[in-house]
């Protein structure tokens, strides 16, 4: 089985790269070949026993894509994205990365298969960014998609090429929408929810982190060890239960800022909670306000997509994957 990985160089692409070389597997295939593609170049993972090849590559640019549906991976998994604060600051770089890549890979694949036959299964990352107030209580994959950002438009309209270019039988698509990714390991980066992790993650290696919106903010979590599962689930379910909604809302875990400032105390102590200054940003803040806080993911759990339970669990998942069970700095 060749596997392809569309943003490798990621957290999420990273991760899922080292799973896949050390298991060997995709559901119950063999992984024998590895393409890992993003703008900067990947890593190539050391344990891995078959075939890799890093290749640096931006989507958007005229001709990546077709160059690289030309190696007609089995599974393809397009992870790559700019985060959702650039997005919002940068126009123009958000509709060329985030939505004209999307559609030149699917159409390059689409091209490939014109050639010769080729259907891949695709992967596609969406985000619950795509949901946009007012919200009910609970949200379900039946809500309207009305986004309040760039990001969120640009992968709406994403999700509504993959259950087209799937209904026409041009390639074998999933579309996952992640929950916001906690803890994630690494620095800070451009993501407007990007303190939901800072205010965990460097409080537990003993640095200062800082809270730019009120305690009370509500949102939906899973963690790094959860989005590969996801990633893995997604690249082997069998599709046909879908039909033509062909995005999943995800499992995750309905918290708030307090209740992720109370899991660290209860697992690093008062004294990393007091690494946290609490210091007000409104553009941040309205960004989030317009995030979904809440979701019935009974449709994919019901497919078998399974996320913790706590926010303790994700706290210590990072403890155990990034910090070999060690607090402190």
């Amino acid at each position: 089985m060749h596997v392809m990985i569309i943003g490798a160089a990621g957290m999420v692409g990273r991760k899922l790269t080292e799973r896949l070389a050390a298991d060997g597997r995709l559901g119950t295939g063999d992984v024998e070949r590895l393409t890992l593609v993003d703008v900067v170049a990947p890593t190539a993972p050391p344990a891995f026993g078959g075939a890799v090849e890093a290749v640096t590559a931006d989507l958007s640019a005229p001709g990546e894509a077709g160059r690289l549906a030309a190696r007609r991976a089995d599974v393809v998994f397009h992870l790559a994205a700019i985060v959702s604060g650039e997005a919002e600051a940068d126009f123009d770089k958000g509709y060329r990365i985030n939505l004209d890549g999307t559609r030149h890979l699917f159409e390059a694949i689409r091209q490939e298969g014109l050639r010769e036959p080729y259907r891949p299964r695709v992967v596609f990352t969406s985000s619950i960014a795509v949901f946009g107030a007012p919200f009910p209580e609970r949200i379900g994959d039946e809500f309207f998609l009305t986004p309040l950002t760039s990001y969120g438009t640009q992968k709406a309209i994403g999700e509504l090429l993959l259950g087209d270019y799937s209904r026409r039988g041009f390639f074998d698509g999933i579309g996952i929408r992640l929950p916001t990714i906690c803890v994630r390991p690494g620095k800070p980066n451009l993501a407007a929810s990007g303190f939901f992790s800072n205010i965990l993650r460097e409080p537990l290696v003993g640095r200062d982190a800082v809270l730019p919106v009120p305690t009370d903010v509500r949102h939906w979590f899973a963690s790094p060890r959860a989005a590969v599962g996801f990633l893995l689930h997604a690249a082997t379910i069998d599709v046909a239960g879908l039909g033509a909604r062909r995005t999943l809302s995800l499992p995750g875990l309905s918290a708030t800022v307090a209740e992720e400032i109370e899991a660290l105390r209860r697992v690093a102590g008062e004294r990393a909670v007091a690494l946290i200054r609490h210091e007000p940003d409104p553009a941040i803040a309205r960004i989030v306000a317009g995030w979904p806080r809440d979701f019935d993911a009974s449709r994919a759990e019901a497919l078998g997509f399974r996320a913790e339970a706590s926010m303790d669990e994700i706290v210590r998942a990072h403890v155990e994957d990034e910090l070999g069970g060690r607090i402190g700095g």
